[in-house]
């Protein structure tokens, strides 16, 4: 058993010892909100936790906790015949003041392939939905948000697919929208299922939009995260700080993927 443990990649090892001495001191350390304008990525695995119950209420609750000024989510709606949204979004409003971004032409569903976004305050300026290529259904939103903090801040909110071919075409595939559009901070988020930062990861793609990644942070599966399958990354350096994995006794439960959050310097953005 020692012998397959040291055979493991050294950051999976290393990510597990550090999420057991999370875990011993969790009844005594309570999930910080950083300071500031927060953004956070959430697969909500449609609303089915760890312990395979459907509970849309508990998953309501984990949002409430992060408490973000702006949330992409995945997953969040049924995903076989017609998309429905399995989330009570007018009574999420009413609560945490999250309004979710309309997309035109969806019906029943709350996003666009699963993807919704929502945000406290600001206005909503454009909204591109754009299917993924690849051989299962995927999608990403593009939204240009005008923040009432100030400033004007793109988000690409994706889930990209299971194929390790299927995710190049993804991001190779985003890299060439932002090539369409004027150049300005734009944050990219969500589940991008890759882990690997290897010659065959998708993530290069986006190196020469982005720039140097930020450090992986793991979170799924959720009870013992080790794989860093959601990403927050910018391409202004400097335009977010600390990101982290919100992990509480009930995002453990919740989904099979930890939240991810992290700062937003509202002063990169200028005007």
């Amino acid at each position: 058993m020692h012998a397959r443990n040291n055979n493991l990649p050294a950051s999976i090892l290393a990510s597990i010892r550090n999420h057991r001495k999370r875990v011993e001191v969790a009844h005594v350390s309570p999930i910080f909100r950083p300071e500031g304008t927060l953004i956070a990525s959430y697969n909500v695995h449609k609303c089915v936790g760890n312990d395979r119950r459907f509970d849309p209420e508990r998953t309501s609750r984990v949002i409430h906790e992060i408490d973000a000024d702006v949330i992409a989510l995945q997953e969040a709606d049924t995903r076989f015949g017609e998309r429905t949204g399995i989330l009570d979004l007018p009574r999420l409003e009413r609560e945490s003041g999250l309004v979710p971004v309309p997309i035109s032409g969806v019906n029943k569903a709350h996003g666009w392939h699963g993807n919704v976004v929502l945000f406290k305050e600001g206005s909503v300026r454009d909204v591109h939905p754009l299917k993924l290529p690849g051989l299962e259904p995927r999608g990403a939103l593009v939204v240009e948000l005008e923040l009432k903090q100030g400033g004007t801040l793109r988000i690409i909110a994706a889930h990209f697919g299971l194929l390790r071919r299927s995710r190049a075409q993804q991001a190779k595939a985003l890299v060439e929208l932002l090539n369409t559009r004027d150049e300005q901070p734009t944050i990219l988020l969500g589940d991008l299922n890759e882990w690997r930062l290897g010659n065959g990861s998708s993530l290069n793609t986006f190196r020469d939009a982005f720039g140097t990644l930020p450090p992986a942070v793991p979170s799924f599966p959720s009870g013992l995260p080790v794989l860093a399958l959601d990403r927050i990354i910018s391409n202004r350096e400097g335009l977010i700080e600390n990101v982290t994995a919100h992990d509480s006794a009930l995002s453990r439960i919740a989904s099979d993927h930890l939240p991810l959050k992290a700062a937003i310097r509202t002063d990169v953005l200028g005007g």
